[in-house]
């Protein structure tokens, strides 16, 4: 049960944060293009790719942490959801572009910020 309660704590802050982050993207650079999204997915690729390699490497951050973190707080932050439903909408709208160029850019920064997250967490623990 403690387990279940970490997890839906850290979905409830990490929604908020979303909400947070993704709103401050649209309004600091709006635009058709869902900018907001990928900053969400992009900043959540990497930090749980981050925590991930710290928590699995070392003892610095423990499975409960770990999962409050990645789990609760990562899956409340991150939303493959709303990418789907953005992008399905510029198709159905007819901006393919904007469709295609929102599909290359979450595949290519979430990776590139995944791999950037690892290279943290192994620099940060020296393995």
């Amino acid at each position: 049960m403690t387990r279940l309660l970490i997890v839906c704590l850290g979905g409830a802050v990490g929604s908020g944060a979303r909400y947070l982050l993704s709103t401050w993207v649209a309004r600091v650079a709006p635009s058709a293009f869902p900018a907001g999204t990928l900053a969400v997915n992009a900043l959540g690729s990497f930090l749980i790719a981050l925590v991930m390699h710290v928590g699995l490497s070392t003892e610095a951050i423990s499975p409960m942490w770990r999962l409050g973190l990645t789990t609760g707080v990562m899956g409340g932050f991150t939303t493959y959801s709303t990418f789907n439903y953005e992008t399905s909408e510029l198709l159905r709208e007819g901006a393919t572009g904007l469709a295609l160029a929102n599909l290359a850019a979450t595949l290519a920064v979430c990776l590139v910020t995944g791999f950037l997250g690892l290279a943290l967490g192994r620099w940060l623990t020296g393995r």
